[in-house]
């Protein structure tokens, strides 16, 4: 076993007569959703391929039971690095972390064929590859999204900590709801950095600050965020936000 989760199991496993390691989640809490749906938006994770996201390689969907099978990323997850002390990264590191997976939910918002919200973007979603490459995981809770719809009505998903004000509202969900997810985890990252750029710094918190605004319309997109932290764009002073993430 590689790990338990809120929604499930990690196993490790082999294919091709052990010449291939994967990563086999089991998923113990089911989000409440036929079974068409739910094959339907595996088949669309399925065909994205991005270096920033972590391949899934097939599905099982039998009844209740839910098997994802993915790519295995050999250096464990960003909260292993962040909060465990497995590795220390250096100020540089943690820049290219935070830009690494700003453009995997960039990829799966605006470059795939209909957007994809993962809905769990969080440290332990967040896995290492053996060049410690960040790579987004777990699309066990992602939603897809026609070609034509921006917002969708779906049942909380998610971690408390990493949850958008929305979730609560029974309001529709977008894409939005990843970027307050985001929003969390760069602030977490460039917590505990040392020798810091400053200007690097204070703008890494203005973007993060961004992020987590209560109303998803002030939010900026993903793209956004990218040219934010790639210094392209100028970043404003954002607003201070009054919602604490359940």
């Amino acid at each position: 076993m590689l790990g338990k989760g809120s929604f499930g199991t990690v196993y490790k496993g082999a294919l091709y007569k052990g010449k291939k390691l994967v990563a086999v989640k089991r998923l113990e809490k089911l989000v409440e959703e036929g079974e068409r749906e739910f094959r339907a938006e595996m088949r669309a994770i399925g065909r994205t391929h991005h270096k920033n996201l972590v391949r899934l390689l097939g599905y099982c969907a039998e009844g209740s039971k839910r098997l994802l099978v993915y790519e295995f990323m050999s250096n464990g997850s960003l909260a292993d690095v962040l909060f465990r002390g497995i590795r220390r990264p250096d100020w540089d590191e943690r820049v290219r972390i935070a830009l690494d997976v700003a453009r995997g939910i960039l990829y799966l918002h605006e470059e795939c064929k209909a957007p994809i919200i993962h809905c769990d973007i969080k440290p332990q979603n967040i896995l290492m590859d053996e060049f410690w490459t960040a790579k987004i995981s777990d699309f066990g809770l992602a939603k897809l999204l026609m070609p034509d719809q921006t917002r969708t009505f779906t049942i909380v998903r998610g971690t408390r900590g990493y949850l958008a004000p929305e979730w609560q509202k029974n309001t529709p969900i977008s894409v939005k709801a990843d970027v307050y997810s985001y929003g969390i985890v760069l602030l977490e990252i460039i917590v505990g950095g040392e020798e810091v750029d400053k200007t690097t710094l204070e703008n890494m918190v203005k973007v993060g600050l961004w992020c987590i605004q209560d109303e998803p319309i002030l939010r900026p997109s993903m793209k956004s965020v990218v040219l934010m932290l790639e210094g392209i764009t100028d970043i404003s002073v954002p607003l201070c936000p009054t919602n604490t993430s359940m």
